[in-house]
């Protein structure tokens, strides 16, 4: 163990090197010393056994770009993406995107600089995960719903040389590159993506780069940048909930790789699959997808909004195979209008992550003729760590306990070392009880880097050689994790642990509750008592003291909230609900013994 930390800290003191005009432009030395510190530690290194060489002809650093030269090769005229009318072939993509690295490098980006991205699900975005590091350089995606002042603070952390902005967004980047001019006159480069239905009105003059005319200017020749190791940066993704702190994670080609054909497993991703794209490209790279669905030779149908219509469409006209999103989006699914559904005429599975989705969407989805497992991972393991593996003598329980068990986060991946819940004080692993509640923490190759620019947040994540996720869950007696709750969103009434997410799950039972959340409101006398904030579906009319008992009636008495605000729920740009934000509106609210009673803000 603690080689194995002394290591991890070894590559994490290598991100002061990202100051630097080009941030990873001395990583390789330390790479080096990586190497030969594991090696010279190691008494049954390869290097003791007479007659072994490690030359090109076995060792090549892993990298998912070779999953996209493959695809080339093997299937050069299958589909490969699909957009509105558009549609391309491996051999299209795989050319589109050389060229695009190619005119990268005209640009004067080189190996270690960062070429960011701002744009929804568009073909463009598919292509940059596949042609920013084929030129050496390292992927930032942002998120497409920060404002101005957001965008300008992450271009400067992250030291973008470039910067790919989708045609709808492009006053967004220009009131960003304003904003970093007053600090700076080293600005990115911007490039335009336009679109099939770009309007008239947008001004493209006065760019100097549009993406079809750069990457027309590219060569179809140009020679591939390779990583020198695969501890190499690929990408840097900023934490979604991003403050004024930003916390940019490094991803390593090693871990891309391993974590792209991780998530094709856990997926169940056979060959040539039809992947309909709702979870954004820039958020954890897709969860590694854009790589994925490329090893597995699939199709990839991009859209630029997610709706209940757009996707039953999709799934009907391209014989989808394969969609995930978060619990909103399967949300939005389950109550989406009849006029917006179309009839399934096959199975499609589908993955969703976030916030545990309550068993009454995973049943009421089911029943449309999706089939869903749950994952669960953060930023920093590249998306998907674990996943509840589905075994076949669960098929014959009961509708609720089937809907039970398909909630649980489950395992970890077969890429991820290992997980454990854990006391974080004790760093002993909880009793495998189901009921006790510790941390959840991962060791493995696909955990971030680090986070750029930040040691101090670095080694407290990895803090006695496991990553500290900040999540609480339960173990059970198989060994399955099942997330309780965030260790911010823990109630404590009276000394008693309230998982919102437990009465989250009870509230979403309601016929008339659309979405809910539950915070923690201040308490002089309790300390702190759950608030739910709720949104009730259309034609319903129930009241806050009908929402308190119908919580009442199926839990302890002490977890049901004491105040309900009615409201249209904070969300994320990747649908999860903003709980900081219900945080502070609940704590604005005082002590409920101040207000003398039930609040109802209709």
């Amino acid at each position: 163990m603690k080689n194995n930390f002394n290591t991890i800290m070894l590559w994490t003191r290598s991100l002061r090197l990202f100051r630097s005009t080009r941030i990873f432009s001395s990583y390789h030395h330390h790479s080096r010393k990586f190497c030969s510190f594991s090696q010279n530690n190691d008494p049954g290194s390869w290097e003791s056994m007479e007659g072994l060489l490690r030359s090109p002809a076995n060792f090549v650093p892993l990298s998912p770009i070779s999953f996209l030269e493959r695809a080339a090769k093997v299937c050069r005229d299958r589909t490969s993406l699909v957009y509105g009318s558009l549609e391309y072939n491996w051999g299209e993509t795989y050319q589109r995107c050389l060229k695009l690295a190619s005119a990268l490098t005209q640009m004067g980006i080189s190996r270690g600089d960062v070429v960011a991205t701002l744009s929804p699900n568009v073909p463009a975005m598919y292509e940059l995960h596949f042609a920013v590091p084929m030129a050496g350089a390292v992927l930032c995606t942002l998120n497409s719903r920060l404002d101005a002042a957001m965008v300008s603070t992450l271009l400067e952390h992250s030291q973008t040389k470039v910067l790919f902005v989708d045609y709808q967004l492009l006053e967004i980047a220009r009131g960003a590159l304003d904003l970093l001019g007053k600090k700076t006159t080293k600005l990115p480069i911007l490039v335009l993506v336009t679109d099939s239905d770009c309007p008239s009105t947008t001004d493209i003059t006065s760019v100097s780069y549009e993406y079809e005319r750069l990457l027309a200017d590219g060569h179809s020749g140009f020679d591939i940048v390779r990583p020198n190791s695969e501890w190499d940066p690929i990408s840097i993704n900023y934490t979604s909930g991003t403050t004024s702190r930003p916390k940019g994670v490094v991803y390593s080609y090693r871990g891309a790789y391993l974590n792209s054909l991780a998530t094709v497993l856990l997926f169940r991703m056979d060959l040539f699959p039809v992947y309909l794209w709702n979870v954004p490209m820039f958020h954890c790279n897709g969860w590694c997808l854009p790589w994925g669905v490329a090893s597995q030779f699939g199709v990839n149908v991009c859209v630029r909004k997610v709706t209940p219509k757009n996707i039953f469409d999709n799934v009907a006209k391209h014989k989808v195979t394969h969609m995930a999103g978060a619990p909103t989006v399967l949300n939005m699914i389950v109550n989406s209008a009849l006029t917006d559904r179309k009839p399934l005429n096959h199975k499609v599975v589908v993955m969703t992550g976030g916030s545990p989705p309550p068993p009454q969407i995973l049943a009421s989805m089911e029943e449309f003729g999706f089939n869903i497992s749950h994952l669960y991972g953060l930023t920093e393991t590249y998306g998907p760590g674990t996943f509840c593996a589905w075994r076949p003598e669960w098929e014959w329980l009961q509708h609720e306990q089937r809907s039970k068990m398909k909630a649980r986060q489950g395992v970890p991946h077969v890429a991820l070392e290992e997980i454990d819940v854990k006391d974080p004080v004790t760093m002993e692993s909880v009793p495998s009880d189901g009921t006790t509640i510790g941390e959840v923490m991962f060791r493995g190759n696909t955990v971030m880097s680090g986070y750029l620019r930040d040691l101090k947040a670095t080694e407290e994540a990895f803090k006695d050689g496991w990553f500290h996720s900040g999540d609480l869950a339960v173990k059970h007696s198989d060994g399955y994790i099942e997330i309780k709750d965030r260790l911010k969103d823990i109630i404590v009434s009276g000394g008693e642990n309230i998982s919102s997410v437990e009465v989250e799950t009870v509230l979403y039972s309601n016929p008339a509750v659309f979405e809910a959340a539950v915070v923690a409101r201040p308490d002089d006398h309790w300390g702190q008592t759950p608030c739910a904030f709720v949104k009730l579906k259309d034609g319903f009319d129930v009241n806050s003291q009908e929402i308190i008992k119908f919580c009442r009636d199926r839990l302890p008495h002490y977890m049901a909230p004491k105040t309900v605000i009615f409201q249209d729920m904070p969300k994320t740009s990747t649908g999860k609900i903003q709980k900081y934000v219900l945080r502070e509106k609940a704590k604005a609210l005082g002590s409920i013994s101040e207000s003398k009673g039930v609040i109802n803000c209709s």
